[in-house]
């Protein structure tokens, strides 16, 4: 017999199942940069998207390692039946594929995230004429012994302007104003006709929102896209023509935000919109802006169930507390 021959007759050990040297859990185990071709439903429709894929779950502090070819297959096999069968939504893909991994590792919880770049055709704003952008839906679940948690979330950027600087412009040309003759309420008028210059970001938002499962059927990506466009000193477009370049600019300018108004603009939206789900519903908003006149970036962020966050926009007060992105997938 040969040595080839002889060397696959040798049974395997499951290396991964020995024990550890160390006999600590540990949180999260898995795979990331994983890419799919994958048919989503969204808003009623079906299309393929390209999507970036992450699977992971808790290692007991007696298994050594996870089996990380069965991410691979488990992912496989759900993308199969979607792409062949029915469409789901990202979070509910995400769902499957995190209950199918966890029932393959034997783990206590699994998680599994979609990250899925779509087009969406919307006019211009004076013009009408139809361009395309370029959004990204997100999709999380995590799966345990009590069930399936699940976020639908949504990426997309737009243009902020900038309160600070603008005062200070409207500072200048006050005084300026004043030494040429203007009074008072002729420098009003001017401002209330002339935009103020002040500097500009394009900045990226990102929103989650997470319910009982049986909710979570009822959240649109659409929706979730308006709160985040909206939330900014204006949308933006691919491609213009100038009326509606002009439109964009005046709109950003009698509109100038921080980084942390359109948070709290995100925040107060979405509990506004998604109140009738209880209290235990969850929203995660956040804003990355890059900065035009600075060499870094603005980053502001704000999460919690909206129960907490519901009382704390009608109080007025901050909260003692509120419960993580992590926290909620996690509860029981």
């Amino acid at each position: 017999m040969s040595d080839e021959n002889r060397s696959t007759s040798v049974p395997l050990e499951d290396v991964q199942a020995r024990r550890p040297m160390a006999h600590v859990s540990l949180s999260r185990v898995g795979v990331t940069g994983v890419e799919k071709v994958v048919r989503i439903r969204s808003n009623g429709d079906e299309q393929l998207f390209y999507a970036e894929l992450e699977c992971f779950v808790d290692l007991g502090p007696r298994q050594k390692g996870a089996h990380m070819s069965r991410f691979e297959e488990t992912v496989n096999e759900v993308i199969d039946e979607v792409v062949l069968g029915e469409a789901f939504k990202a979070e509910t893909l995400a769902a499957h594929i995190a209950e199918r991994v966890r029932e393959r590792q034997d783990a206590a919880r699994a998680e599994a995230s979609i990250k899925a770049r779509y087009p969406e055709h919307k006019p211009e704003p004076v013009s009408g004429a139809r361009t395309q952008a370029i959004y990204t839906m997100l999709g999380t679940a995590v799966a345990s012994k009590a069930g399936t948690r699940r976020l639908i979330g949504v990426q997309a950027q737009g243009m902020t302007a900038c309160p600070c600087a603008q005062e200070l412009v409207m500072a200048r040309a006050t005084e300026r104003l004043g030494e040429d003759g203007f009074t008072d309420a002729e420098i009003e008028r001017v401002f209330e006709l002339v935009p103020v210059a002040t500097h500009n970001q394009r900045g990226l938002g990102t929103l989650y929102v997470g319910c009982p499962e049986a909710c979570a059927e009822a959240i649109e990506a659409t929706t979730l896209l308006a709160i985040v466009e909206e939330s900014k000193s204006s949308e933006i477009y691919e491609l213009m023509k100038r009326p509606d370049e002009l439109a964009v600019v005046e709109k950003a300018h009698r509109r100038p935000r921080f980084v942390e108004d359109c948070v709290r603009e995100m925040i107060r939206m979405a509990v506004d919109e998604f109140r009738g789900f209880g209290d235990d519903a969850f929203v995660f908003a956040r804003q990355e802006n890059l900065e035009t006149i600075h060499q870094h970036n603005v980053v502001a962020e704000h999460y919690g169930l909206i129960g907490e966050l519901d009382r704390e926009l009608r109080a007025d007060e901050r909260a003692a507390s509120h419960v993580t992105m992590r926290d909620w997938l996690h509860r029981p």
